[in-house]
């Protein structure tokens, strides 16, 4: 059936074409009846590729215009066209609720506006309910208080608030959420810890570029859109990625390197491109291949078409930073020496970053950023126990494992505590909450199951291969 609706459409296009074309004997009456009138055919998908290919070739769909997600600009837009009619607080800044809403498309923003909407009725509605509550009866105010008159007073709060949209924005999910990719990641630099050098460097490359185009075009800096970030494993790679991406208001597509990966002949390529162009759409955006060796290892090794493949369309992508204005490509592995020469050349992964190990200093940071939300006790000091010898060598990822244990360690006692009281009778003054504090001795009893994740043998690699490559 598809088949045949597809071919009548094909069919109708293509007569109406000829139609309008004139001929010798256009002249004739019999003729000038039959040419149609101005018809303009015009057609919409959010599935372009699904489309025959037959229909849009020239004489048919042959002019294709992309309607992407909207930027900042367009959200204030459409965000003033969507509020022209409502009542709005004289501090309301639209012009925040864009920069707070990327990836929105605008049914998105419609929503948004509506739920604010509705949220500011709930909230008039019960402020108006309690404050007649002590001049009503009990059937009064079940039944009729909402019809008393409204004073003028009343009347002016009637207005949706910034902190109607700010709730509104945490329940209106963005259809590019919903399609497979967050929009901003939820970490802050506060909550990677140290690696002030690194984050001077993403401020350069990424965050300014996107905060203050302006600067960059003044002085002509054309600088690198792709990074690559290696270092032992578990040094916070992701989460610097996520933390640049936060802080410049970008989308962030997180891609894990075999993901991409397919045996059948090019669906790979396919996928590479499809990611590019899903990035296109939600610009400014950062694409983060984690894993991204998995995807760029050397070429020419025995049975590794599928990569060869792929690592060729990822290049012609890498390529055309030209063509993608405020995408940039960051990239973070492990194994930085299997990865094809040709992808760590300027234009491409130009700028390479290592992330080493943390400094003491850095595991006090760390530590402190993981305390968030626990209950760790005034006496403990975490930067004296982020510089302690038994935590040398620690990776953020043996850091959160210490943090864990330690607090697993207090839960247990807790436990323990509890069960006694509960025996001997006494009741808990404050049930819900832990009985005990993470203290120092449970820092300490931790420290005794762990051991760090990354040899010595292993930094020293990592140290060599960076001077290396600095080198050449």
């Amino acid at each position: 059936m598809e088949r045949r609706i597809v071919t009548q459409l094909m069919t109708c296009m293509d007569e109406h074409h000829r139609l309008g074309k004139p001929s010798d004997d256009s002249s004739s009456s019999e003729s000038s009846n039959r040419i149609p009138g101005n018809v303009l055919v015009i057609g919409a998908t959010n599935r372009p590729d699904a489309v025959d290919p037959a229909l849009r070739r020239p004489g048919r769909f042959d002019r294709e215009i992309n309607l992407g997600v909207p930027d900042e600009k367009a959200r204030v837009q459409i965000l003033s066209v969507l509020t022209k009619n409502c009542t709005l607080e004289g501090s309301l800044d639209i012009l925040q609720i864009a920069r707070s809403t990327p990836g929105f498309v605008g049914a998105d923003l419609n929503a948004l506006v509506n739920t604010a909407g509705n949220l500011a009725m709930r909230r008039v509605a019960s402020q108006r309910k309690s404050e007649l509550s002590g001049q009503l009866t009990e059937k009064e105010d079940n039944e009729d208080w909402w019809k008393q008159p409204w004073s003028p007073e009343e009347m002016e709060k009637l207005a949706i608030t910034m902190a109607d949209f700010e709730k509104a924005a945490k329940l209106v999910q963005p259809s590019s959420k919903r399609e497979g990719f967050s929009t901003i990641p939820n970490v802050k630099w506060e909550d990677v810890g140290g690696l002030d050098d690194i984050r001077d460097e993403f401020d350069l490359y990424i965050i300014s570029r996107i905060k203050y185009p302006d600067d960059y075009q003044k002085f002509g800096v054309n600088l690198e859109t792709g990074i690559l970030l290696y270092g032992p494993p578990g040094c916070g790679k992701t989460m610097i990625a996520k933390a640049a991406a936060n802080e410049a208001g970008a989308n962030f597509i997180h891609v894990k390197g075999p993901e991409l990966l397919n045996k059948y002949v090019g669906e790979s390529e396919l996928a590479v491109r499809m990611l590019f162009s899903r990035a296109r759409t939600c610009s400014p955006c950062i694409i983060f291949f984690d894993e991204v060796d998995a995807l760029t290892t050397t070429r020419g090794k025995e049975g590794g078409w599928v990569v060869e493949r792929l690592l060729n369309q990822l290049l012609i992508e890498l390529d055309g930073a030209d063509q993608r204005p405020g995408i940039f490509i960051i990239g973070a592995t492990n194994r930085p020496e299997v990865m094809d020469p040709a992808v760590l050349r300027p234009g491409r992964f130009g700028k390479l970053l290592y992330v080493p190990l943390p400094s003491s200093e850095d595991r006090g940071l760390i530590l402190k950023a993981l305390a968030k939300g626990k209950p760790i006790d005034p006496s403990v000091d975490l930067a004296a126990i982020g510089q302690m010898e038994a935590c040398k060598n620690f990776s953020g990822a043996d850091l959160r494992k210490l943090m864990e244990e330690a607090a697993m360690t207090a839960l247990k006692e807790a436990k323990r505590q509890r069960r006694s009281n509960e025996t001997s009778g006494t009741i808990m003054a404050a049930q819900n909450e832990p009985a005990v504090n993470i203290t120092a001795t449970h820092f300490e009893q931790a420290l005794g199951k762990i051991s760090p994740s990354v040899s010595e043998k292993q930094i020293q690699y990592y140290k060599a291969w960076s001077e290396s490559f600095k080198a050449t």
